[in-house]
């Protein structure tokens, strides 16, 4: 008869969970599942964050009407704008001027002291807006040079801006007597040419008057006559427009049957550069508008059917000056233009005729903005800051207009696309965010950086995946457990080394050692790899005897002083391999050198810097070579057991378990360690920035450096302008190597998945 038991035994309440234990449970389930939808939650908070600090990057010009101001019945030569846009000004052919105040409307008229050629008709105008002067042609040949003398007060809060003009002496050019009807000017500072265009029927004569300035120890500068020039011959037409760039060494010409006349001014005489047709192809070939763009280096043409294109000046393959060639074509505007206008802000600028309006950028080929209003327009021109617009209509009526355009040098082909930048000789990517002038053309293409970022994490996953995936394969199942209880350890205290320390060591140490022993290391690369698998083939053929002296897990000991005395060996043998594989003539004396450095750029035609490619991947795959390792190993040391001593009890060797058993069972495990491994890569910032040259430049050349992402934005982020088109672009970069690594990390894990499927065996 069994024993009964004892009262305690039969208490059910011990087999009962504690409340305690529930309640902790139960917490800790909420608090994980909150955890993880906060953790998506700010994932997508960062992703719309970054979103709304680009997406002003695509949106287009908003041109706001403001008002309309009636004016006086009379003729206007010459439309102006100060910088602001307060105080358009409209001069008259009499001589007057007329301001109108953009707040208020109120319009007034200011008498301009021309001195000896007061009234004298005024027979042609042109506004120099670098230097903020009107240059007048009067009837009787001479020219007058008008500073628009802006000045500014504030009373009660309220500032106001006037308009005092100052005139210049009358200077006579060309053909006494004869009218003027058009004129241009250009001032470089230490000389000044104007050029006028005479006629009166029957004659006809292109003048050119050079002005040198020269520097006085005390007061201004004394501008003095530096010679005249008779362009008319030069001329193969009827001239029709002048056009005179800033820097005042050259001419360009538009004669009445569409041509362009290119004029440099080379020594002491002018000399015909180029002559093109911008509009040779189409029937109308005519230029009813041209003027150049901000920066004068490039024009843009509109023809009698609205056809528009840019002409930009740069050095044509095998040539040595520099002539104009197309570079944009816009769509042609539906009616035909009467005037182009230009802004000292950016490369936009406005073409019009009959009532279209279209405000366009030369270097995106992009419209901005295109209206068609309900009046005809004659004239019209943009303030400075590119934020105001004024329309002068054909019933004597100015519109007043508020310009929205903050990105207008961004959109999808300025940041993804191929450019025609200004100088360059063909379409590129390129990234230059700054520059040393005002007229400098950003260029914010992401192409550079997306193929630099590539580039690094391929050369940094080409030297540390076979090191790091073998030194895992040999340590989870070649080493003995005793070695590999300090190796495992100390791989993992790798990973924790800053990249700021290895990119110190990259610049200080590795790139100058690099630089002087290329033979050396590509001897190393090649040799040490090829010694160890023949040290492997002689030991795998001794008889047992031998190799049974030598307990597994222990053979490092023999491998390892033979591999480094075969590298040392192999590294002081690469002065003579240089001497015989690496001689380069020297083209200008003959002379034969054995150089690596100077054999690179002669054998392939590329670049060799000090800080490469080379050396980033050599350094970064010492940042990535520890997280591939770790988790590659824990994937292979995770193996089942029975599965390794089923094989070997089979037959298979060590190495044909591991390859054909351990290797596809840890499959999944290895590809999920590349991929950390490459997100690392790809992320990587200081050490790129400090072990290359970060040149955004576009070619695989290992021995030039490049400028991924990542370093883009943690340079040129601190001195972005808050909101502006460089910071925008620069989260703009952060949104695609976001989307990169998500892109990489979803097929990582899909094929995780996969190869997890295909060889479970558990």
């Amino acid at each position: 008869m069994p024993t009964p038991l004892p009262d305690h035994a039969r208490d059910e309440s011990r087999f009962q969970t504690a409340k305690t234990t529930l309640f902790v449970d139960r917490f800790m389930t909420v608090f994980i599942k909150f955890g993880g939808a906060l953790v998506i939650t700010s994932v997508l908070g960062i992703f719309v964050f970054i979103l709304l600090q680009i997406w002003p990057l695509f949106a287009p010009a908003r041109v706001t009407a403001l008002k309309s101001v009636n004016l006086p019945e009379r003729k206007f030569a010459l439309l102006g704008m100060d910088e602001w846009g307060a105080k358009p000004f409209l001069l008259e052919t009499n001589g007057r001027m007329l301001t109108v105040d953009a707040d208020s409307g109120a319009v007034s008229e200011v008498e301009i002291p021309l001195g000896e050629a007061q009234g004298t008709p005024i027979t042609a105008a042109a506004l120099n807006k670098r230097e903020q002067k009107i240059i007048l042609g009067t009837a009787d040949g001479r020219f007058v040079i008008v500073a628009p003398g802006y000045s500014s007060s504030e009373q009660n809060g309220v500032q106001s801006i006037a308009i005092n003009p100052k005139a210049e002496p009358p200077v006579a050019i060309g053909l006494p007597g004869v009218p003027i009807v058009d004129v241009a000017y250009g001032d470089s500072g230490t000389s000044k040419l104007v050029v006028a265009l005479q006629s009166d029927g029957e004659k006809t004569q292109l003048t050119a008057s050079l002005f040198k300035r020269k520097r006085a120890l005390m007061g201004r500068s004394k501008e003095e006559a530096a010679g005249s020039f008779d362009l008319t011959a030069l001329v193969p037409g009827r001239p029709d427009k002048i056009l005179v760039p800033g820097t005042g060494d050259s001419v360009v010409v538009l004669t009445e049957s569409g041509s362009v006349c290119y004029l440099a001014l080379v020594g002491e005489a002018f000399e015909v550069r180029q002559v093109f047709k911008p509009f040779e192809d189409l029937p109308e070939a005519h230029i009813n508008a041209a003027a150049f763009i901000f920066g004068d280096v490039s024009i843009s043409f509109a023809s009698d059917s609205g056809a528009n294109r840019v002409f930009s000046l740069y050095y044509p393959p095998g040539g040595s000056k520099r002539t104009f060639g197309l570079t944009h074509e816009f769509p042609p505007l539906e009616v035909s233009p009467v005037f182009l206008v230009s802004t000292l802000r950016n490369k936009a600028f406005l073409l019009g005729g009959g009532g279209d309006l279209s405000l366009r950028y030369s270097t995106t080929d992009s419209i901005r903005w295109q209206e068609r209003m309900p009046y005809r327009v004659a004239n019209a021109v943009i303030s400075g800051k590119y934020h105001r617009l004024a329309v002068l209509d054909e019933e004597n009526r100015l519109h007043f207009f508020a310009i929205h355009d903050p990105h207008a040098d961004s959109g999808w082909k300025a940041l993804f696309g191929k450019i025609w930048y200004e100088g360059a000789s063909e379409p590129k990517w390129e990234w230059q965010s700054t520059g040393g002038s005002d007229d400098f053309e950003p260029k914010y293409s992401l192409v550079p950086l997306i193929f630099g970022t590539l580039k690094g994490t391929l050369y940094a996953m080409v030297f540390a995946v076979p090191i790091a995936l073998l030194a895992a394969l040999y340590t989870s199942q070649f080493l003995d457990p005793r070695f590999r209880s300090v190796v495992k350890p100390t791989m993992e205290i790798m990973a924790s080394l800053p990249s700021v320390v290895l990119g110190f060591l990259a610049a200080i140490y590795v790139a100058p050692l690099i630089e002087r022993q290329v033979p050396s290391l590509l001897l190393c690369v090649a040799g040490v790899p090829l010694v160890a698998a023949v040290i492997g083939f002689v030991w795998s053929r001794l008889p047992i005897r031998f190799r049974k002296l030598i307990p597994p897990g222990w053979e490092w000991i023999v491998f390892l002083p033979v591999l480094l005395c075969a590298g040392s060996l192999l590294w002081s043998l690469g002065p003579l391999f240089e001497a015989v594989a690496f001689v380069v003539t020297d083209p200008a004396t003959g002379q034969k050198t054995a150089d690596f450095r100077a054999w690179w750029p002669a054998a392939t035609g590329a670049s060799f810097d000090q800080r490469n490619s080379l050396v980033v991947g050599f350094m970064m795959g010492f940042a990535v070579i520890p997280i591939i390792f770790t988790i590659a190993e824990d994937a292979l040391s995770n193996v089942p057991t029975p599965l390794i001593t089923a094989s070997m009890a089979c037959g298979a060797s060590r190495w044909q378990t591991a390859l054909r058993v351990v290797l596809p069972t840890a499959s999944a495990g290895i590809f999920s360690a590349l991929m950390i491994g490459l997100g690392r890569a790809v992320g990587e910032t200081m050490i790129v920035v400090m072990a290359t040259g970060n040149t955004p430049i576009m070619e695989w050349n290992i021995f030039s450096g490049m400028r991924t992402l990542s370093a883009n934005i943690a340079v040129e982020l601190p001195e972005a302008p808050h909101h502006g088109t460089l910071y925008r672009t620069l989260f703009l970069g952060a949104m695609v190597l976001f989307l990169l690594t998500f892109a990489v990390n979803t097929v990582a894990e899909i094929l995780r998945h996969r190869l997890r499927e295909r060889f479970k065996t558990i």
